[in-house]
């Protein structure tokens, strides 16, 4: 995916990251989890999210998206054979959100050291809530969820 970059000097001239909102279709399937990563990753920064300061935040929505995206690919699959992330940055926040054909709403498992496994909304959860943002799990219109997470950027950057 080619994505046109803005620099740092006409992000810091615009008062912060340009707004819009994208989205990322792509089969409920593994290789789908870091290709989703991938673009989201391209797109955060080609709109101006490259400076240092937007590091953490660009880390955390990237650990986010995989974790959303994989929970979708290796859960809802077999209901869902597509998996939508939309991103969007406008009034100061990013949020990322995907969408998949499963009814069933996840809830976030408490933390236990015999588990390998079942703890990504946790991490989810946490790393938001850690970077001041909200997170939730909504019914989609489709019949299906979309789970989704908004962190604020950094303080200059609100509006």
């Amino acid at each position: 995916m080619d994505v046109e970059r803005i620099s740092e000097d006409e992000a810091a001239a615009r008062g912060g990251p340009v707004e819009g909102v994208w989205r990322f279709t792509v089969p409920a399937e593994e290789a789908s989890v870091p290709r989703t990563r991938h673009a989201v990753r391209d797109r955060l920064l080609a709109q101006g999210l490259a400076e240092i300061r937007y590091q953490e935040l660009v880390d955390d929505l990237l650990l986010i998206v995989s974790e959303l995206v994989g929970n979708a690919v290796t859960h809802a699959a077999e209901l869902s054979p597509e998996v939508t992330t939309e991103l969007a940055v406008r009034g100061g926040w990013v949020r990322v959100a995907v969408q998949d054909g499963d009814p069933y709403r996840p809830k976030a498992l408490a933390a236990d050291a015999g588990r390998t496994g079942g703890r990504g909304l946790l991490l989810v959860k946490s790393v938001t809530l850690q970077a001041g943002g909200v997170c939730d799990v909504e019914k989609a219109g489709e019949g299906g969820k979309v789970i989704w997470a908004s962190l604020p950027l950094p303080r200059g950057d609100r509006a």
